[in-house]
């Protein structure tokens, strides 16, 4: 999900960013390019455990505000996948037959039968 990240860079100081979707969530980076993985792990770090994250709002909610007017915009892609948030019991329906091969081959890879289809899951969301 990409969200607006309102960055500024004080004289001899690192790049700082913060999220206004994300009240809580400040970043830094002394390079621009490192700006978005320093904003991923502060996500990350910010929400672990947590059982709902806000959702992104456009630029456009922030940009006339004054609180904003001294620095620059960029939207950054934060994967929300990677976020360890409080997992939720789901009751899904499978074919009897594909239950067992998922177990088996969850059980061979040393997994759970959820851990397995979460990562199937993320696996098919990202191509």
């Amino acid at each position: 999900m990409l969200y607006p990240l309102y960055v500024w860079k004080d004289e001899n100081s690192a790049y700082a960013g913060r999220f206004p979707d994300l009240p809580s969530v400040f970043t830094a980076a002394d390079e621009l390019n490192e700006l978005p993985a320093m904003a991923q792990e502060a996500v990350e770090a910010m929400y672990e455990g947590e059982e709902h994250i806000p959702d992104a709002s456009s630029v456009e909610r922030w940009r006339e505000s004054d609180e904003y007017a001294d620095g620059f915009w960029m939207l950054i892609a934060i994967d929300r996948a990677k976020i360890n948030t409080k997992p939720v019991r789901v009751n899904i329906s499978l074919p009897e037959s594909l239950l067992h091969d998922i177990d088996a081959f969850a059980e061979s890879h040393h997994l759970t039968r959820s851990g397995f289809l979460a990562q199937a899951a993320l696996k098919a969301m990202s191509q």
